[in-house]
């Protein structure tokens, strides 16, 4: 009796190790059968997501591109930039190098560093220019005491060549025209304002240039005519005046046919119904 129920635990612990054994398969095998499945849906995902994130990378890519090539042509502007900057440079450098010389031929290479030397140059040349001018009178009228000298020794001369009386005469004449020129005496009066001349025509501006200035009175805004054998040819307006030129634009041109010539006759139109167009 012992011996049956020793047995009878026997069978039911084998039965139940077994039990065991084969639910731990079932549960090995339908956790295999999960990660299979687990392993065969990661995969169906990540082969739906690589065409995503390949046209991701193409778009890139394309904008990559983009500006690799505007920086291309970025560098290539900058560059063309860089040698035109350069040969600029290198004009002014020359320029300036020929003025460096130009200054130093002149001895003004020091005096443009210092205002006081490049006055002091100045002055010192005024004041050789006033001596030179000094010694120029002080010439000037030891000839002519040397001149009425001569005249008076001739004068008092009976005898003698009359040749070479001549000839000492001519010499003093000569002596005397110098004297005169050194003199600075005032030079031929000038045209007045009705016997001016045109010197410069310039048709593309319609400006005329006269010998009229502020020297026979001319003043900015005065009006003139052109005249051309004694008949008036166009009407002139004054804008600009020197010492000795003036300026006039054209006004009026009487005749289409006819243009303003260099020597063409000036004159102070007195008529007081012209008007500055």
């Amino acid at each position: 009796m012992a011996i049956g129920i020793w047995q009878l635990r026997k069978v039911l612990r084998v039965l139940i190790i077994s039990g065991l054994a084969m639910g731990l398969c079932c549960v090995v095998a339908s956790a295999t059968r999960a990660q299979t499945a687990g392993s065969l849906s990661e995969s169906k995902n990540e082969s739906v997501g690589h065409p995503a994130t390949g046209e991701a990378l193409l778009q890139e890519n394309e904008q990559l591109q983009k500006e690799l090539s505007i920086a291309q042509e970025s560098i290539k502007a900058l560059t063309s930039s860089l040698a035109e900057s350069n040969a600029e440079a290198e004009e002014l450098r020359r320029k300036y190098s020929d003025l460096q010389l130009r200054m130093e031929a002149l001895g003004l290479a020091s005096a443009s560093k210092d205002r006081g030397k490049l006055e002091q140059r100045l002055l010192s040349a005024v004041s050789d220019l006033q001596l030179a001018q000094k010694e120029r009178d002080e010439y000037r009228d030891q000839m002519l005491h040397l001149n009425e000298a001569v005249l008076f020794y001739l004068k008092s001369s009976q005898g003698g060549d009359a040749k070479a009386r001549m000839d000492v005469e001519a010499q003093l004449r000569s002596i005397n025209t110098l004297v005169t020129k050194s003199s600075g005496t005032p030079d031929a009066a000038g045209p007045g304002l009705m016997d001016g001349s045109v010197i410069s025509v310039k048709n593309e501006w319609s400006f005329v240039v006269g010998n009229l200035g502020e020297k026979q009175g001319v003043k900015i805004g005065m009006p003139m005519r052109v005249m051309r054998d004694d008949r008036k040819i166009a009407t002139l307006r004054v804008v600009d005046v020197r010492q000795k030129i003036c300026g006039a634009v054209i006004q009026e041109m009487d005749s289409k046919k006819e243009q303003i010539k260099v020597g063409d006759r000036l004159q102070v139109d007195a008529q007081p119904d012209v008007s500055l167009r």
